[in-house]
């Protein structure tokens, strides 16, 4: 059992305020070996709190929250923050289902002014939490901690260049790990070493010379002073302060007695706008198993504190992001049109492995999953085949590129989307719940999503062939159902579906990774006395119309089954037989979405029980859609 007697002290951080300095540092010593700890036995997001310890503390120390608003970019990092902010006491349910999110979340705690979860959105919020301040005549601070990687989003250099322009009261803090989750994207100290030591800088530099050796001793002395100029123009402080902020840095984020002697003097400055201090951190700081792994323990399974290994679950059957990943390669080593982009998530998505076999064909563009759609769009104008491989949450950021970039030129861009459907510990805001309905809304587009692995296969198959049009799959987290790998050959004709199991009274029409427990809930039907057909839709857009006609006009019940939203699947399904008449003839059909709210984090079988999409859900909807006998009687009330 660790000792932490001085963080047994601390509540809130008006109990850390009351601590004498020289303290500060036992006290960072004992959070970060709390923080250890507690994600030892709950897994979760380490190496980024590893690295904010000391700042955490500093922050707290010296601003006055929750009065003070601190806002946490993306929020991997502020496990520490959660401990020392009255939430120690429930952080070892961290991630769980009813325990404390991943997160910050507004809903679970006045010192989380601002929830995250999405990068590069803490300078735009933390913006409009300082106007509001000013309208309302409020004098209280607010402080934006953003790291290098969240950096290379052009969203952080909207909101600072306002912030600049509006001259606002505000403190951003960046953390410089020079270290996303990708390390070569996003590192601002190695950015801007690049841009000093690139080519252009240095033309520059010899032009200079030359020129200068041609002149008198008055000019070569303007012209080292231009030099100058364009050197300041690339470092750190005079790029923020070119948008208005107030430079201080770069310093050690490990200096308890610098962050704090630093941070009272930003608080106490008169200056008339906004301000930036540059922290320099290492992440996974403090637990050699963290600092010494390339990822400096991202995100980890439960793991063992000594020794630092992972206990990761073991299957037999292979990830989907790894089949995804496999069949790529196996595709780009056959045509050498086939490039691979992501936003800042190669392990996440598998694009590591495409990038060891084809360094030169894979593109990492960082936090910034617009200019990653439209970067694909001009790939595919000019004769490439683009997989843009990116989660589903995340894409949600780039709609206006799919519409605009991609759909309306109906270029053959092709999606590759992850983590569809509910993913456990990361809650609502990692789930791929929308992109059905975004998607499928579109002219032009296909829309495809894999029941198992062996149709993911098919379905990459076929996107490679598919050449006059955008096109997409959706895969979920997770391990395949172990079914064989067909062969890169075998492809899908366009819109069209399988029976898997043939019945005649209920038809289950699925789409996507319910198959399973569709199948399960048919089995159990049919022992029931019920007989059930099971389809798998494969497309959303084009629809299989004959199949899906030829099911309703077959059978008493239509279910359709997709882990998605509100205007996907099922209400494609729904139009297609209202239009057709089908409906007037007492068809009783239903559709099974996920529920109208934001489901909270839980393993994924909870997650799927409570939104009513396991098999025996499907089973009792059957069964009530079967025995329902609504009879709508003619209102003799007018309108």
């Amino acid at each position: 059992m660790i000792k932490t007697e001085l963080l047994d002290k601390i509540k809130y951080p008006s109990d850390l305020r009351k601590i004498e300095k020289k303290h500060l540092k036992q006290i960072a010593k004992e959070l970060r070996e709390e923080l250890i700890d507690v994600v030892s036995t709950t897994g979760g997001h380490l190496g980024a709190g590893l690295g904010v310890v000391e700042l955490t503390v500093a922050l707290h120390y010296v601003f006055n929250t929750p009065y003070d608003k601190l806002v946490w970019d993306v929020g991997h990092q502020a496990y520490p923050h959660k401990i020392i902010t009255g939430r120690r006491e429930k952080i070892r349910t961290l991630r769980q289902g009813g325990g404390l999110s991943g997160f910050t979340k507004r809903s679970e705690s006045e010192y989380d002014p601002f929830g995250a979860a999405h990068s590069s959105t803490s300078i735009s919020s933390t913006l409009g939490i300082a106007t509001a301040n000013s309208l309302s005549n409020k004098n209280n601070n607010v402080i934006a901690v953003i790291g290098d990687g969240a950096m290379s989003a052009g969203m952080a250099y909207e909101a600072m260049n306002n912030a600049g322009a509006m001259k606002s009261k505000l403190i951003v803090v960046l953390n410089d790990n020079d270290m996303s989750i990708a390390p070569p994207v996003g590192a601002m100290s190695t950015y801007l070493a690049r841009l000093l030591s690139g080519r252009i800088y240095f033309s520059f530099r010899e032009t200079i010379k030359s020129i200068m050796s041609s002149f008198s001793k008055r000019f070569s002395k303007k012209a080292g002073k231009a030099e100058e100029f364009i050197k300041g123009m690339v470092t750190g402080g005079t790029l923020f302060s070119e948008l208005g902020f107030y430079y201080v840095g770069p310093i050690n984020g490990h200096d308890l007695d610098a962050l704090v002697s630093v941070l009272k003097n930003i608080k106490k400055s008169s200056f008339n706008g906004p301000i930036m201090l540059h922290v320099v951190t290492k992440k996974g700081k403090g637990y050699k198993p963290a600092e010494e792994s390339g990822d400096k323990y991202h995100g980890v399974s439960k793991f063992n504190v000594i020794t630092g290994e992972q206990s990761k679950k073991q299957s037999t059957t292979p990830a989907y992001t790894k089949v995804f990943a496999e069949t790529l390669i196996k595709h780009a080593e056959r045509n050498s049109k086939i490039v691979g982009i992501t936003g800042a998530m190669p392990s996440g998505t598998g694009m590591d492995l495409f990038k060891k076999k084809f360094p030169e064909r894979m593109f990492d563009v960082g936090i910034a999953e617009q200019h990653a759609v439209t970067f694909a769009a001009g790939l595919a104008t000019e004769g490439y085949k683009p997989f843009v491989a990116i989660y589903s949450t995340f894409l949600q950021r780039a709609y206006d590129q799919v519409v605009h970039d991609v759909a309306i030129q109906n270029l053959p861009v092709r999606f590759a989307i992850d983590r569809a459907g509910l993913v456990g510990a990361d809650g609502p805001t990692h789930a791929g719940s929308f992109d059905i309905t975004y998607l499928s809304t579109l002219p032009n587009f296909v829309v495809m999503a894999a029941s198992d692995e062996s149709e993911l296969v098919k379905m990459i198959n076929t996107s490679v062939n598919i050449n006059n049009r955008p096109s997409a799959f959706r895969y979920p987290r997770g391990n395949g159902v172990g079914v064989k790998i067909p062969d890169i050959q075998e492809t899908l004709e366009i819109g069209k579906g399988k029976i898997i199991k043939q019945g005649k009274t209920i038809a289950i029409i699925n789409f996507g990774a319910r198959l399973q427990e569709c199948l399960k809930a048919s089995n159990s039907l049919d022992q029931k006395g019920y007989s059930t057909t099971v389809a798998d839709a494969r497309f959303a857009k084009p629809l299989d119309e004959k199949l899906i006609i030829d099911l309703c006009l077959n059978h008493e019940v239509i279910l359709t089954i997709e882990e998605g939203s509100i205007g996907g699947f099922g209400s494609h399904v729904f139009q297609l037989v209202s239009d057709r008449g089908i409906l007037d003839k007492g068809l009783k059909i239903r559709s099974m979405i996920f529920p109208d709210l934001f489901l909270d984090q839980d393993t994924p079988d909870n997650m799927y029980k409570k939104a009513g999409l396991d098999a025996h859900s499907i089973e009792q909807k059957a069964i009530e859609t079967l025995k329902s006998n609504i009879i709508l009687k003619q209102s003799k009330q007018r309108y």
